[in-house]
């Protein structure tokens, strides 16, 4: 990857459907400098908190704050190291405010974080949030989930796919904060070709939405819309968590730059042919010349001779040429698929997936008239017409979008109406405590009434 490729980002994070508050985070930081770029790329992190209360949400800003920090300031050559430096220093920090107060006791978050620079793409990770890599119509999963069952997978306890016990499908086997030390996975450095989309999630989106899905979505959308619907996506389905995407778009190369770098994939220039190969590959012809002639003179021992050595010179310079040769782009093998990705899956978007998205959004569509949600009607209606339109010219990434802002009208309507719903349940709480205060008011003025009352008649008794 070059520094003058042009990274897109987007990222957003919502509290889901069923939390009271959001204890995912992120941060996206991108090099100010092309010497900085060379040093340290450019880092998007998200994390997952866990613990009650406020607990989740500290473990998870403690990270995305710490990690940057420390990394960008790390005096480690090594990007990979200079990342597990960070992520083990942010895992002491946390571990340390959890020890200051009983509260905080065994608080953590998950996190992942990935580094685009001039080596490719460094994933650093700890516990089940994801990255993926989205190339061509193939989404990867890049990292191996820190959990109960990826664990029980990989040793062979529990075939891939087999239905797991749904109270510890979520169960994590590391995180950061809990222990004193954090065991930090690295994976890469990736080959990134120009148009290669990198995503980073918490588990609420994976939880509601299948990696094809997610697939289909970044490959179509551009970055802040897909970023939109896989949230939108995974809410309607139940958003039964927080649900957080960080979204990297890798641009093409500039034209009429400098050569790029190794790593970057391109179209090679054949190398030149050196003048040794060169006298060396006509006196290889020569030898074969000759133990042609031999042959044809019925001299067959000198004839074999010849030949065979011809031969076997011609099979090594072959071989020679071979391994000097660049691998053109469009052929270049993914040296990195085990066992550095985890899981792939195809990205082509499908009509199966759009009109299972234009059934939810129907229902949605339903659900809105009947509870009269707040919507932006027109706006609604121009979406649907759009998408309707590209169905009928077979564009289905438009369609795609078209749908999406469709549904997007429709949960900003939800969230609205939800949010008032809410407001005016806080307000009947709120009133219902006044009048409950006033009632024991009156009752303590009663009773000090009455207890005056009684007092003054004892006095009087008493006269």
């Amino acid at each position: 990857m070059r520094w003058e490729q042009k990274v897109q980002s987007a990222a957003d994070s919502d509290i889901g459907l069923r939390r009271k508050n959001n204890q995912d985070a992120f941060t996206v930081q991108f090099s100010s400098s092309v010497e900085d770029w060379q040093r340290r790329g450019h880092l998007f992190i998200v994390a997952d908190g866990m613990g009650g209360h406020a607990v989740g949400e500290l473990a998870s800003k403690m990270a995305v704050d710490s990690i940057p920090l420390t990394y960008f300031k790390s005096r480690n050559e090594s990007i990979a190291e200079a990342l597990t430096e960070a992520i083990e220093k942010a895992n002491a920090e946390i571990h340390q405010r959890g020890m200051e107060n009983r509260d905080f006791n065994r608080m953590g978050t998950t996190c992942v974080a990935l580094v685009l620079c001039h080596k490719g793409a460094i994933v650093g990770h700890v516990g089940d949030s994801r990255c993926y890599r989205v190339r061509g119509d193939r989404i990867e999963q890049l990292t191996f989930d820190h959990s109960l069952e990826w664990e029980l997978t990989r040793a062979g306890r529990l075939k891939p796919g087999e239905a797991f016990l749904p109270e510890a499908k979520h169960v994590i086997t590391r995180s950061l904060g809990p222990e004193p030390a954090a065991d930090v996975d690295i994976d890469g450095p990736f080959i990134v070709f120009p148009g290669d989309r990198f995503l980073l999630c918490s588990d609420g989106l994976t939880g509601h939405v299948p990696d094809h899905e997610i697939g289909m979505i970044v490959h179509s959308l551009p970055p802040d819309e897909a970023a939109r619907l896989l949230i939108n996506l995974a809410n309607m389905r139940g958003g039964s968590d927080n649900v957080t995407v960080v979204i990297a778009d890798c641009g093409p190369l500039p034209e009429g730059g400098a050569a790029p770098a190794p790593e970057t994939p391109q179209q090679p220039v054949e190398p030149a042919v050196g003048a040794f190969w060169m006298l060396f590959f006509w006196l290889t012809i020569l030898v074969i010349g000759i133990g042609a002639v031999l042959i044809a003179t019925r001299h067959w021992i000198g004839g074999g001779v010849f030949t065979g050595l011809g031969a076997a010179s011609l099979f090594a310079l072959i071989a020679h040429w071979q391994r000097k040769r660049p691998v053109p782009m469009g052929n270049m093998p993914d040296t990195e698929i085990p066992p550095q990705t985890y899981r792939e899956a195809s990205a082509r978007p499908t009509q199966e997936f759009l009109a299972g998205l234009a059934r939810l959004k129907r229902e949605l569509r339903e659900l809105a008239a009947d509870e009269n949600w707040t919507i932006d009607w027109p706006a609604h209606d121009r979406a649907v017409a759009a998408a309707r339109e590209a169905l009928d010219r077979k564009h289905v990434a438009r369609a795609m979008s078209e749908i999406g802002k469709a549904v997007d009208c429709l949960m900003t309507g939800l969230h609205a109406h939800r949010k008032k719903v809410r407001l005016a349940k806080m307000a009947s709480e709120h009133a219902e405590a006044d009048q409950r205060a006033a009632e024991q008011l009156a009752a303590e003025l009663r009773e000090a009434e009455q207890a005056e009352v009684t007092e003054h008649d004892a006095e009087l008794s008493e006269d």
